[in-house]
């Protein structure tokens, strides 16, 4: 909060409140806001990033609005158009002058949030069907999917409580409440050199950056290619990762280029970019809310051993689609690797393939090793990335 102003965030961007909040009511109801952001008393730096978040927020999607002098203005909104102004005097003063005009879609006792979980099962070389499940926010409530009810287990990570839903109806699009104040908590989220960004609309650099859920966080790593952080017991619990186009001969240790592919609180996919001399590959790592593994897909040109496994040795057993640690680890967990495709199980923990252009796979824990509870387990994990459904989420009427 700066000085004696509230804030007033709008998805994922904090700004500053504005007096004057303009509503119009017509084939839509609209909410008009304006305001200034200025440095002083801001840092050159923070302003910066206000301006350039606000001006990448995606248009078209659902968006809690919250106001701290204001609340009862409070509501979820599609934004329609931004304009933003930036000014510099050299030495002095920098500022922002925004505009945003946004669609008001109602508060949380006017609308439904409705995931819309589409598309097919994962294809897979294994026959296996997969489970179904969807993580709203934690705080949600009222969580319906008609005439059959799904399961519930609770993941506790580093935001909270987050219940997730197994064994989803297909064909159905869950409907569920939600205040726009809770509805950021237990998010997916990509931050750069420490600050969350907004939209896709971002210079993203390659180095400094961190993809978490509360459950997994996933850097790039000190000693491999990544770093996939597991949160349990109260505490982040570190393994890293080799990622390969060469099988075990090298692995990628840096990046040339990021690129935000989809940024939003249910899920974000960031892309890596590495340099071939010729050519080039590519790396997406996606992670969902409520998820105990990040997703990745490995591409290159031409045809050569694709490979993702642990950077130091560890005794592995294989399973349909999936390797796990042989034992509990100190921290009482046992990674998990898999992928839909056939693969052939490393030496060092993971999974390779050769003479291919690209390779699926997924890395997470299984919380709780031996002891997983259901849910937790290996095979549910590789189940459930089977059958991870897109999510794209609406506001409709109650």
């Amino acid at each position: 909060m700066q000085g004696d102003y509230g804030d007033l965030r709008i998805g994922r961007l904090l700004l500053r409140e504005t007096f004057k909040a303009s509503e119009s009511s017509g084939d839509a109801r609209s909410i008009d806001i304006e305001g200034q952001e200025s440095s002083p008393p801001l840092t050159r730096t923070e302003l910066v990033w206000r301006h350039d978040n606000l001006a990448a927020l995606d248009q078209g999607g659902v968006v809690p609005l919250t106001w701290t002098d204001k609340p009862e203005r409070n509501c979820y909104a599609t934004i329609g158009s931004i304009t933003a102004d930036y000014t510099e005097w050299r030495g002095d003063t920098v500022t922002s002058d925004w505009k945003i005009q946004a669609t008001r879609l109602g508060s949380d006792t006017e609308v439904d949030l409705q995931s819309r979980l589409t598309g097919i099962v994962r294809a897979n070389d294994f026959s296996l069907t997969g489970e179904r499940w969807h993580a709203p926010p934690i705080g949600h409530y009222g969580y319906y999917t008609g005439a059959s009810n799904p399961t519930t287990m609770t993941r506790t990570g580093a935001d909270g409580a987050i219940t997730v839903y197994r064994s989803v109806p297909a064909g159905v699009s869950p409907r569920w409440g939600c205040t726009p104040t809770n509805y950021l908590a237990g998010r997916a989220r990509l931050t750069s050199g420490g600050t969350e960004l907004c939209g896709t609309d971002q210079s993203l650099s390659p180095t400094g950056w961190a993809l978490t859920n509360g459950l997994v966080n996933v850097t790039a790593g000190a000693s491999g290619t990544l770093d996939v952080q597991a949160y349990t017991g109260g505490a982040w619990h570190s393994k890293e990762w080799n990622v390969s186009v060469a099988g075990s001969a090298s692995s990628i240790t840096s990046w040339d280029g990021a690129t935000l592919l989809r940024n939003e609180p249910e899920h974000v996919i960031l892309r890596l970019t590495k340099s071939l001399s010729p050519g080039r590959a590519t790396l997406d790592l996606a992670l969902r809310r409520g998820s105990r593994f990040v997703e990745g897909y490995l591409q290159t040109g031409t045809s050569v051993t694709l490979a993702a496994y642990r950077s130091a040795s560890e005794a592995s057993t294989s399973g349909t689609g999936y390797v796990t640690a042989s034992g509990d680890d100190a921290d009482g967990n046992r990674f998990a690797i898999g992928s839909a495709r056939t693969f052939t199980s490393h030496a060092n923990g993971g999974v390779q393939k050769a003479s291919t252009t690209s390779l699926d796979f997924w890395i997470g824990v299984a919380a709780g090793g031996g002891s997983a509870a259901s849910g937790d387990a290996a095979t549910d994990l590789r189940n459930q990335y089977l059958a991870a459904m897109p999510e794209a989420v609406y506001a409709v009427r109650r």
